[in-house]
């Protein structure tokens, strides 16, 4: 299998630590988002969406959005439960990822990191901070009854919150009001198959 996507991308990390942690053989191709390869129409005709991660099976078959993907890779792992109720806990953990999350600890970063907070998105930037504070709440307060997001077991509950709360602060985000929040980064970055986002 392929995986286009960029290392330094949360959503995209999620995929490489799912394939990292399950061990499964992949190919994976850089994409630059800033120079405008996803938007280039060998890539587009891929996914018309224009985004990363995208994943290309063998057999030429395509799937997109990164939640999407991992929860096909982990099929029949332990990081997807069995238990019916205890695998929509985890598909509700990923939609609040996705919706109340990442639009906005997510682009605030963006706007830091990969652009270098330019004048014309301080406001923007600075508009993310309310949202992004309310959901690292809501993370902490689930964190003070449980270890991990869906009771005592790693998920992709956990995954897919990991990768863009545990650079937060990248985002202007101060995690020291969350001391539950940042025992469970913690506890994730000790697990024996983590695998470091890259840096550069």
């Amino acid at each position: 299998m392929q995986i286009y996507g960029d290392y330094q991308s949360g959503n995209c990390y999620k995929v490489a630590w799912v394939l990292h942690y399950l061990n499964q053989p992949h190919q994976w191709i850089d994409v630059d988002i800033l120079a405008g390869e996803a938007q280039q129409p060998a890539f587009t005709a891929l996914n018309a969406n224009a985004k990363i991660p995208l994943l290309v099976l063998e057999d030429g078959r395509f799937l997109s959005e990164s939640n999407a993907i991992i929860n096909y890779l982990a099929r029949g792992s332990a990081l997807l439960p069995s238990d019916p109720y205890r695998y929509a806990k985890v598909l509700q953990w990923q939609f609040f990822e996705q919706y109340s999350h990442e639009p906005y600890i997510a682009t605030a970063r963006f706007i830091n990191r990969y652009l270098g907070l330019p004048d014309e998105r301080r406001a923007e930037y600075a508009s993310k901070q309310v949202g992004g504070h309310r959901a690292l709440a809501v993370m902490e307060q689930q964190l003070q009854s449980t270890r991990y997001l869906v009771g005592d077991q790693l998920t992709l509950a956990d995954i897919s919150l990991y990768a863009y709360s545990h650079v937060a602060d990248e985002g202007g985000f101060d995690l020291a009001d969350y001391p539950q929040l940042r025992r469970w980064l913690e506890d994730i970055a000790r697990q024996p198959n983590h695998l470091p986002m890259a840096t550069g």
